[in-house]
């Protein structure tokens, strides 16, 4: 930190630190058990009923269907679970989610928050959960089901303060330059 009185008139105050990457998340991983069980069970379903059939359309027929149930029922979560990722940096919080309409949000944390977990016993078993943002908006920011939940709270919450402190010291410099603020204020020399 400079010293507002050791600042010359008229010189703007020290730059901040560059935003520097904390965490990158995705949802648990235990979300593509089911679908990647059943990809499994279509495979070898698929390979034993596969050339049984007299006619050839239907052996295309078991080709087709396995193929439809693959994309729908283990494709399509693979790619939601891979287009949702969250991002902790040293000033902010980004959630990224989506497969055709791409949603970017971002939260400061020099708004200031209320971070909370809440878990399932299935999530306490993972030391994972769902960890909800409430930023005073209508609808609260939440972060399902992430790996090592508490620690993430503790991070943000952390986050947050030191965010607020380094706010708080920039006005108090702000205030102590007074009329030889380095910003425009719409009088000419």
């Amino acid at each position: 930190m400079t010293n507002p009185a050791s600042t010359p008139p008229g010189a703007a105050p020290a730059a901040a630190p560059p935003e520097v990457v904390v965490a990158r998340l995705r949802s648990h991983a235990r979300v593509l058990f089911w679908p990647t069980l059943i990809l499994i069970g279509v495979c070898g379903a698929t390979g034993y009923f596969y050339g049984s059939f007299a006619e050839p359309w239907e052996n295309v027929l078991v080709l087709v269907g396995a193929a439809l149930v693959v994309v729908l029922l283990w494709l399509i979560p693979l790619i939601a679970w891979l287009t949702r990722r969250y991002t902790v940096t040293t000033r902010r919080l980004i959630v990224v989610h989506g497969i055709f309409v791409h949603v970017r949000q971002e939260l400061l944390h020099s708004r200031g928050y209320d971070v909370s977990v809440q878990r399932t016993w299935l999530q306490s078993l993972f030391r994972s959960g769902t960890v909800r943002i409430n930023s005073g908006l209508e609808h609260p920011l939440l972060l399902r089901d992430v790996p090592d939940a508490g620690l993430l709270q503790r991070v943000l919450q952390d986050l947050m303060e030191r965010s607020q402190t380094v706010m708080s010291t920039r006005r108090q410099e702000q205030s102590a330059f007074g009329e030889e603020s380095a910003f425009w204020t719409g009088r000419q020399p």
